[in-house]
């Protein structure tokens, strides 16, 4: 199974329906793409900083993705912001906090194939392609 394929799979699990999938997956690039947490950067540094620099680095490395749980998501990225992001979607908050843990390292693991971050505009074209792909458009 390839990449897009684990991603769509772990989507269809976490929400309900297409505009679920679609929802959530906007709501994944917008933290990565957001001023507010520094982008992919600021993405690292905040994992880092919530004990959870292990788990980032396995998805950004080569190697295999450390899995996370739903309760660490919401550790990472707090429980405003889940919440907020549940009420966008009209789904419950451990739905989003799974749905970020199934989904998130992957996304992080696509976005660096060669191990490492990629630079601004890079990242950019990336999270299209990937969104693009995942959503069938």
């Amino acid at each position: 199974m390839g990449l897009l394929d684990e991603i769509t799979k772990a989507v269809g699990g976490a929400t309900p329906g297409e505009s679920g999938q679609e929802g959530l997956m906007d709501q994944i690039m917008g933290l990565i793409n957001s001023p507010g947490t520094g982008g992919l950067t600021g993405l690292v540094e905040k994992f880092n900083s919530q004990g959870l620099g292990d788990a980032m680095s396995s998805w950004i490395s080569t190697g295999e993705n450390q899995p996370v749980s739903g309760q660490q998501m919401e550790q990472a990225f707090g429980g405003n912001i889940i919440q907020d992001i549940a009420q966008k979607l009209g789904i419950s908050g451990a739905d989003v906090s799974s749905g970020l843990a199934a989904m998130l390292p992957k996304v992080i693991d696509g976005l660096t194939p060669e191990g490492k971050v990629p630079e601004g505009g890079l990242l950019d074209q990336g999270l299209d392609f990937l969104k693009n792909q995942i959503l069938g458009r």
